[in-house]
């Protein structure tokens, strides 16, 4: 472990605060969050402590073994990354031979032991034509739900930004989830896709039902980007952000109480405050249950309340201005 890492007793204090200010579901990631060898104490903590805790990882370091230190400390689900239907496209988008079949194992192994496997997989050109075939994966794995992300680029996604697929068929993707939410025998979930929000209540008024949103649970979907808002990214090094993939800091759990940066930072209360969106985001009649991707905007201007880069949808607000 890295001697910047946060340590186990920093970790539990942290869980302490978090425990005592909320009952938020507390995911444990990485990295591979599997290489540390107090990671089973500090999850089993969690779970004392009353927390709802998942764990998310790549699936190539579940062994028998560590699936059931994984049950005993209370994971009550694993989120493992498929960003293909068949080992060329996984392998070669994690930059790991071998990757699709360890987590193929991975995911075995832990249905054995009960734990539930929550799919993750992120959209881009590589893949985009195998989503069907990934939602039958799924689906046929057992697991309980798919996830689904859009690529940001920022940190690593920086790195493959050509993967990013055109705005055109983000909306074709995300109507096309909308469909399959439906009838899904899995639970489907739009995640860093803050416009499929947009969609779902446009489609919904269409048809005159009421919108798939569910309020609670590991599914919830209450609002397009949570960052900030109803959800944030601790680093390893205790530093807070809205999101992983939004690097505005927030403050440092070693400087100051969680609650105290969860309530009154700068960075939080802007993303939390919707009159302050620029662009078309700030004029669009869905900015309250949309509110365009954050990180990306951040990513394209270095403004996180600019406008979301990524969308086609143009406001009633903004066409009425154009006449």
């Amino acid at each position: 472990m890295d001697k910047d890492e946060l340590s186990t007793g920093e970790s539990k204090r942290f869980i302490d605060e978090i425990a005592n200010f909320g009952k938020p579901i507390l995911i444990v990631s990485g990295g591979e969050p599997l290489v540390r060898s107090d990671i089973f104490e500090i999850a089993s903590y969690g779970t004392h402590k009353g927390l709802r805790v998942v764990m998310a990882t790549n699936g190539t370091m579940v062994t028998s073994n560590i699936a059931d230190k994984l049950k005993r400390s209370g994971i009550q689900r694993v989120s493992i990354s498929i960003d293909g239907a068949t080992a060329r496209t996984h392998d070669e988008f994690r930059g790991m031979p071998g990757a699709f079949e360890g987590a193929l194992n991975g995911i075995e192994i832990l249905k054995n032991t009960g734990i539930g496997i929550q799919i993750n997989t992120t959209i881009t050109k590589r893949n985009i034509k195998e989503i069907p075939d990934i939602f039958e994966f799924a689906k046929n794995i057992g697991s309980d739900a798919l996830h689904i992300f859009m690529l940001v680029p920022t940190g690593r996604g920086k790195e493959i930004e050509k993967d990013e697929i055109p705005p055109e068929e983000y909306e074709d993707i995300l109507n096309w989830f909308y469909e399959k939410q439906k009838s899904s025998p899995i639970q489907l979930k739009a995640t860093c896709a803050p416009h499929y929000f947009r969609i779902a209540l446009q489609r919904a008024q269409e048809e005159n039902k009421n919108p798939p949103f569910k309020k609670e649970g590991y599914n919830a979907m209450t609002r397009g980007c949570l960052g900030g808002t109803g959800f944030c990214f601790v680093s390893s090094k205790g530093e807070v952000y809205p999101c992983g993939y939004l690097p505005a800091l927030a403050g440092n759990i070693r400087d100051e109480k969680f609650e105290e940066i969860w309530n009154y930072s700068k960075v939080f209360n802007d993303l939390r405050d919707v009159t302050k969106l620029k662009g078309k985001c700030g004029i669009c009649e869905y900015k309250n249950i949309c509110g365009g991707c954050r990180a990306r905007a951040y990513a394209g201007t270095g403004d996180y309340m600019d406008e979301e880069p990524y969308c086609i949808y143009n406001p009633k607000q903004k066409s009425r201005v154009s006449k």
